[in-house]
């Protein structure tokens, strides 16, 4: 797993996170993080290297000339075609509607990906929520009530 930060803050956070954890129960030995804007992807990853994207709770970006930054935006998604073997996945978390009904549109709007599956109350569905891993804002907004929303994209070949 290669968890990529833009912000050196949040990425120094993950790795003191990482730390504590190492010393409470061990740190997982197949986690990296890099220090770098998505939209390098193409310029680090090769044709086909990448498996399986996660986007977990992104900025929302919530200015209309600002969609360009989403990383569910069809730029982005573009991105991903690149590096994704010919099945990948993205595996979209939020609890922003208007970003996850964006996102479900630009999925929808993609030729290179195609939407498999799709909920607006991830933890009150069953299918959707089979091995969910909870990162911390999911945890934060499901205890202030907020529902979780997922999407599961796959590349088209």
């Amino acid at each position: 797993y290669v968890g990529i930060e833009m912000y050196d803050s949040v990425l120094l956070r993950a790795l003191q996170k990482m730390e504590e954890r190492e010393t409470e129960t061990g740190a997982p030995k197949n986690l990296f993080f890099m220090r770098m804007d998505a939209r390098e992807l193409p310029l680090v990853f090769n044709r086909g290297e990448v498996d399986r994207i996660y986007l977990n709770f992104s900025d929302p970006w919530p200015k209309a000339r600002h969609a360009a930054r989403r990383l569910t935006s069809r730029e982005f998604l573009a991105r991903y075609h690149k590096i994704l073997v010919s099945d990948g996945v993205i595996e979209f978390k939020t609890d922003n509607r208007l970003l996850f009904d964006f996102s479900v549109a630009e999925v929808n709007a993609s030729s290179e990906f195609v939407l498999k599956g799709c909920t607006y109350d991830l933890h009150h569905d069953i299918e959707m929520n089979q091995g969910n891993i909870m990162t911390e804002y999911e945890e934060k907004f499901s205890a202030l009530g907020n529902p979780i929303y997922k999407l599961i994209a796959r590349r088209e070949p």
